[in-house]
């Protein structure tokens, strides 16, 4: 006796009404008309033999059993679009969508030699930004190590100097290279908890009391260099935002910080055994020569 299963359309229908929780919004958000979306699902409940959607003019309600379809449907959906990757991996590479912070002054020449490069940009904390990867929100992200990556497969972008950067008018005159220990604890400001850069410049330090004593100000690098400018403190800034010319404008002199450890490793992470891996050690390759 044939056994007939579902299409992977009839579960798209699915999944975009009990999204939308409206045929017509559904049926415009999957591109086919409302009585195209209608019919495929009332297809899909006469082939399982069950009611999933409770009908009438004001409301849709999914059944109990209903909403575990859509479970299982969301996850079957998910698992086609992986063997989509697979093939699509296969044949034409480079066709990520990329979301994590990027280096700006990369961008453009990778629109201009990779025009097939579909990229989507959204800044997230390392945190954050590893959730949405483990979760399959993004394809890889741009990370700073140290940290903690968990299984995640990587390949190394670049080392990131970091610099203390002072006012200029700094009564100290500094050097030109900083050590840790002449570091003025008091002054130093640094972002808020949360952010990878704030833990890479304490440990550049190798100094446990600026844990303590570090002020918290400001969730951007930006902030802190105005904040700087204003002879309010110092601050550690990466080499690349002094590249990418964040003191543009300001009187700020930065200056690098003589330590082994003043400094961070930038790497492309995606998820290990992705079907991807290829085309991410092209972007990385892309990326170092950036």
């Amino acid at each position: 006796m044939a056994t007939y299963l579902p299409t992977i359309k009839q579960l798209q229908y699915l999944v975009a009404l009990y999204e939308h929780g409206h045929f017509g919004k559904a049926a415009e958000a999957s591109f086919v008309s409302q009585s195209t979306l209608s019919a495929g699902i009332r297809e899909l409940e006469s082939l399982l033999g069950v009611t999933l959607v409770e009908r009438s003019r004001r409301v849709v309600r999914f059944t109990a059993l209903g909403e575990q379809v859509v479970a299982k449907a969301n996850r079957l959906l998910r698992e086609a679009e992986e063997l989509a990757d697979l093939v699509q991996a296969s044949g034409k590479p480079l066709v990520p969508t990329i979301a994590p912070f990027m280096l700006p002054r990369v961008l453009p020449r990778l629109r201009r030699e990779r025009p097939e490069l579909k990229l989507l940009l959204r800044e997230e904390t390392s945190h954050d930004a590893l959730e949405s990867l483990n979760h399959g929100r993004v394809d890889c992200v741009l990370l700073a190590l140290p940290f903690d990556i968990g299984d995640a497969a990587c390949s190394h972008i670049a080392d990131d100097r970091l610099f203390i950067a002072f006012p200029k008018d700094d009564p100290r005159d500094p050097p030109a290279s900083v050590k840790p220990e002449m570091i003025d604890q008091g002054r130093l400001m640094l972002l808020e908890d949360g952010h990878c850069l704030r833990d890479h410049a304490l440990a550049a330090c190798s100094r446990s009391e600026l844990r303590a004593s570090a002020a918290m100000i400001g969730t951007s690098l930006h902030t802190l260099v105005q904040l700087v400018d204003n002879d309010l403190g110092v601050t550690m800034l990466p080499e690349m935002a002094l590249k990418a010319g964040i003191l543009n404008g300001t009187e700020v002199v930065a200056r690098p910080v003589d330590s082994p450890t003043a400094k961070r490793e930038i790497v492309l992470v995606w998820r290990k055994n992705s079907p991807r891996e290829g085309d991410f050690e092209l972007m990385a390759e892309e990326l170092r020569a950036g």
